[in-house]
């Protein structure tokens, strides 16, 4: 059973930087595509980056592209969010997720979820 659990959320101010992780077990991550997701109060749930399996292709929503960077520590079996210049709009639970097609992905699928991590970013 693949388990995902993510940390490194926290309160951070407009501008800041802030890296999550999403640590996998019972599986090789890279045999799974991850993708990372978010969800405000009364928003729905958005799309925020995904990696591909093997070669890891990369894929960022348009709301976090320049600003968001997804890597992938295949010794540590560990995907990484890098936030910068954080806007209140990034307020969210951020989620993984993790699937053998990354394609379903794309469409806000997976078949393994972690519990989530709040981020806040407020002056």
């Amino acid at each position: 059973q693949v388990q995902l659990v993510e940390s490194g959320g926290g309160l951070v101010q407009p501008g800041d930087s802030l890296r999550l992780s999403c640590a996998v077990s019972g599986g090789t991550v890279d045999d799974y595509g991850i993708g990372w997701f978010r969800q405000a109060p009364g928003k729905e749930h958005e799309g925020v980056s995904c990696i591909s399996t093997g070669h890891g292709s990369i894929y960022y929503g348009d709301s976090v592209k320049g600003r968001f960077t997804t890597s992938r520590d295949n010794a540590k079996n560990t995907v990484y969010l890098q936030m910068t210049s954080l806007k209140p709009e990034d307020t969210a639970v951020y989620y993984c997720a993790a699937d053998d097609t990354t394609s379903n992905l794309r469409v806000g699928s997976g078949d393994y979820w972690g519990q989530g991590t709040q981020v806040t970013v407020s002056s």
